[in-house]
Formats: C-alpha cells, structure tokens, sequence
C-alpha cells in the first residue's frame, strides 16, 4: 500500500511547536511515498493585529500576522526541498476562512512557490474558531444554526473552488462531540454537502480524508465513509490523506484506516499535488 501524509503542521503553525527537520525526517522514516508541511495560514487574520476591528479581534485567539508564519513556512519548506532531494517533500498550506478576504485568498493560491493547498474553514462569520466554542450551554436548535452557517459557508467556498482539496470536512463537529459528547444528526445537510461535492467534482478538485479523528477518539475520520461514498458518487476522483499531525509522534497517524475508507468508498486511487498538479497512486 502506497502511504501518503498530506496534512501536517510544524513550527511555523501558531498551534505546533513541532521542529520541521524532525517532522521530515520522521515520514522519510516511515517511507511515505508523500509528504506535505501544511502550516496554518488564516485568511481572515492575515495581517497585523492593528489592522482589525475590535469585533473582529474579539473573534480572534488573540492571534494575527498569519502572512509572516505562511512565508515562513513555505520558505523553509522549499529550502529543505533540496537536502531531501530524494524524497517527496510537498510544499502546502492549510488555508483558513478564504471567503473571509477572498484578496488574500487569491494571493496564496496564485504564490507559485507553493505545491498544494488544502482549503479549511475552521470559523464562520460572527463565530470564534469551533475549538474555542462553549457547546455546553447551547441548545440543539441552536447548535444546528450553527451547522447549518458552517455548512452554507463550505458550500460557498467549494463554488470559488480555487484551492486543491477542501479540508477535514465535518470539523464542526469535533470539539462538540469530544468535549460535550454532543453528536448532532448531519443528514439534515446531505443535500448541501452533495452540492458542496458537485461543485468539487465540477471544477476538478477534491477532498481530503483526515485521519486525526481516530487518535482523537471521535471514532472515525473527517469526513466519515458515509460522505467520502457521497463525493464517489457526486463524481469526486481526487483524495488526498491527511493525518492532521502537529506533533512529530502524529505523522502518520491511522493514515491506513484513511486509505481503507477511500477504498470501502469506491475509490482505487490516492492523490497528492506537485506544482498544484495531481499524482495518482493506486491504493
């Protein structure tokens, strides 16, 4: 089986103190056929602090100048590509809230230092990221609005579609269902998230099974086999597998169950990006 780890955050992600020599030398290790650094980069918190509004410091983690961690991070990441010449070394991004400031979108994905990027949306307008949430006091009703914001936002996001993978689909439901054991009915929104797919499968792009949820004890990946069948179904080809690593132990965490779902779900192929172009490797 061809392993692939395409999801993986280092130093220069604000949530990662993991050193990036370490982290590649770890997946060369585990001879993955591919490897990405996909540092965090928020669109939405791109620039300095004083850039912002107070509401919208007050969505934040206290936490801006995305831009000098991405460049950061790429630039090291593209340096470090020719001491490991020969190994598969991808360099990505994970892209947070790109409908937040679509003009710094365009910039990240238009930066041609870059090999691949994943497109995540991990706060929704008016809302502080998922992690930070306090679910315990939320009613049902209320915690459905909230899916349904977080869903129309990725269906919004999938129509610009200029990124390679939409990430971790169902991060939602995370921390709710870690922290609060709330696991809310998503069926409700499998006509938007089939539309979601459409519009993937349209333009050529895909998603990516991120396996973190196994080691998090949510039980299955994100998203679960039930909706990796539906973008099958909905004409979705690409699959990227992603650990979710943000510790050097992580990488390549339950990437085999990942690989085992996209198989049970019809696909015979796994993808990984360089220079933004797909790689097919049979499962």
């Amino acid at each position: 089986m061809n392993l692939i780890d395409c999801h993986t955050h280092t130093q220069f992600s604000m949530d990662s103190d993991a050193d990036i020599v370490q982290m590649i030398e770890r997946a060369k290790s585990l001879n993955l056929s591919a490897y990405a650094v996909t540092d965090h980069c928020e669109c939405n918190f791109w620039y300095e602090r004083e850039h912002y509004s107070a509401e919208q410091i007050l969505l934040a983690d206290d936490y801006f100048n995305y831009k000098q961690d991405f460049d950061n991070s790429v630039n090291a990441v593209n340096a470090l590509k020719e001491k490991y010449s020969d190994f598969n070394l991808i360099c990505g991004v994970e892209m947070g809230q790109a409908m937040a400031d679509i003009e710094v979108a365009e910039k990240i994905v238009n930066d041609t230092r870059l090999d691949f990027v994943i497109s995540s949306v991990h706060q929704i307008k008016g809302e502080k990221d998922f992690y930070y949430i306090d679910y315990a006091n939320m009613t049902m009703d209320e915690i459905y609005n909230l899916l349904e914001r977080y869903f129309i936002e990725v269906y919004e996001l999938c129509k610009w579609g200029k990124f390679d993978v939409l990430g971790h689909l169902t991060y939602c439901i995370r921390y709710m269902k870690m922290r609060n054991g709330i696991n809310p009915d998503l069926k409700r929104f499998d006509d938007i998230i089939a539309e979601s797919f459409r519009k993937l499968a349209q333009k050529d792009k895909g998603i990516e099974i991120n396996s973190s949820g196994i080691r998090q004890n949510c039980g299955y990946t994100f998203p679960s086999l039930e909706y990796v069948k539906l973008f099958h179904d909905k004409g979705g080809e690409i699959i990227s597998i992603g650990s979710d690593a943000h510790t050097v132990d992580d990488i390549g965490a339950d990437v085999v169950t990942a690989i085992e779902v996209a198989k049970t779900a019809g696909f015979r192929r796994i993808c990984y990006f360089r220079e933004r172009k797909p790689y097919f490797l049979d499962i």
